[in-house]
């Protein structure tokens, strides 16, 4: 049995800038709105998408255009409004989360609107499906603009796989990665979750990536969770 190296459970550096992202029609329309900013239909806008689906990165590339500050949405308080709006701009993640203040974000789109301020909220549903109970805030939620990150189609799945392999130093083959997207299950969590698991099996094994050993990696972890077996 060949020697397993020590892993150390070190963090990805995830590149996160503009040039980064991949363009394809899952996603244009999402892409073309953060590019538009500030001459965006509404000063509030939300971003949704299934996890993995790049709204991070994208709020992330908005951020830095508009100087904004993020936080979560589990983070809004009414008493902190005017902190969080000092900018005039601020990424909302994760919402509505697991205990959305109602109130307290109900007086944030107020104010936002009040002080002309942006806002970009990132959420996998869409507003009109929050499980909110206050009705005012219900009502300003189905009102709001939203852009959606569509299902992945091939080439942002590629570039997705080939990018992750980037931000962990790792260049990859051609045929090791058209060997991957045949066969994995199609959607962004996916993806991280090999990319992740070949990694660790490389440096554990101190082994070059190769398409034998990719297969081998997916058939040690084949689970219902990953590939979509039953």
């Amino acid at each position: 049995m060949s020697p397993r190296q020590l892993i150390l459970d070190l963090p990805v550096r995830t590149s996160t800038g503009r040039d980064d992202f991949f363009v394809t029609a899952a996603n244009q329309d999402a892409v073309a709105v953060i590019d538009a900013w500030p001459d965006w239909p509404a000063p509030v806008m939300v971003l949704t998408g299934p996890p993995g689906s790049g709204k991070s990165h994208l709020s992330d590339v908005w951020a830095s255009l508009a100087g904004a500050r993020k936080v979560a949405a589990a983070a809004i308080r009414a008493a902190a409004l005017a902190d969080l709006l000092a900018a005039a701009a601020l990424v909302v993640d994760d919402a509505p989360g697991e205990a959305l203040d109602e109130a307290g974000f109900f007086h944030l789109l107020n104010l936002a609107r009040e002080t002309r301020s942006f806002l970009l909220i990132a959420a996998r549903a869409d507003p009109a499906h929050w499980p909110v109970s206050l009705p005012d805030l219900r009502t300003r939620l189905m009102a709001l603009d939203v852009v959606r990150l569509g299902a992945p189609d091939d080439h942002l799945l590629r570039g997705l796989i080939v990018k992750q392999f980037q931000d962990r130093q790792i260049g990859i083959d051609e045929a090791v990665v058209s060997y991957m997207l045949a066969r994995m299950e199609r959607s962004f969590e996916a993806v991280g979750r090999l990319v992740a698991a070949i990694d660790r099996a490389a440096l554990a094994e101190q082994a070059r990536i190769t398409r034998a050993f990719v297969a081998r990696i997916m058939a040690d972890e084949a689970e219902p969770d990953l590939f979509g077996e039953d």
